[in-house]
């Protein structure tokens, strides 16, 4: 069952907005402790991901990503994606999977492609007002990967107030959500600092929902049928 017994209230004062340098082992390891530790207790936390930085709940916990929410300023209207450590994972999340989804994760990940599937009905979370379908991705980076091979899934969007742009270190991700977030992984910029593209395979035909880190030309080498609804068609 969903957690709704925990608070971003629950930061230590004197902790609260920590900033990790996972550059340097030693305390890469005990800032991927504590980012673990403050999911587990429903606390919020900022992560590196292969596209822009993330800011991350524990998925099950409904209180913690309503104050994800709270923090981006935004309402349920925009439910928050997930973050999977492996391939495996999501077949714990759906009903089932489409061949071009199962195509399209053999192909893209880890990396910079989210999927819009089905979720499994009997997930005792609330993302927002998802109509029923979860949006996940596998991160291509080893410190966030880290995080979630103990963690499990995990509600992730940009790191970012709503309305400005996407933090590309840990660093800018402080300047705009400050002590609301308990702890801050940095590991420098994203090697390609551009949001993860997103296509709902949900339906019978894969649609490109936003275009982003993979290219309509990559993903049609794996599903050519891949509508995209800005092209016009021919006449």
């Amino acid at each position: 069952m969903a957690n709704t017994g925990s608070s971003a209230s629950s930061v230590n004062s004197a902790t609260a907005g920590e900033i990790f340098d996972c550059s340097d082992l030693g305390e890469r390891s005990i800032g991927i402790a504590a980012a673990i530790d403050a999911l587990e207790r429903g606390d919020l936390v900022v992560l590196p991901t292969d596209t822009v930085y993330g800011i991350g709940a524990n998925a099950f916990d409904d209180v913690a990503v309503t104050q994800l929410l709270a923090a981006k300023r935004r309402g349920r209207d925009m439910p928050v994606p997930v973050l999977v450590p492996s391939r495996s994972t999501v077949d714990g999340l759906v009903v089932s999977l489409s061949s071009e989804a199962r195509s399209l994760m053999a192909a893209f990940w880890p990396g910079g492609l989210t999927l819009v599937v089905d979720q499994a009905p009997s997930l005792a979370w609330d993302l927002g007002e998802t109509g029923g379908t979860v949006a996940v991705r596998m991160p291509l980076h080893p410190v966030t990967l880290e995080v979630l091979a103990t963690t499990g899934p995990a509600a992730v969007s940009s790191a970012n107030v709503s309305g400005k742009p996407p933090a590309d270190t840990a660093e800018q991700a402080r300047g705009q959500f400050g002590s609301s977030v308990a702890v801050y992984l940095e590991a420098g910029p994203g090697p390609d600092p551009v949001p993860s593209t997103i296509v709902d395979v949900s339906g019978e035909v894969p649609v490109l929902l936003r275009a982003g880190a993979v290219s309509v030309e990559q993903l049609r080498e794996v599903v050519p049928e891949l509508e995209v609804p800005a092209e016009k068609p021919s006449s």
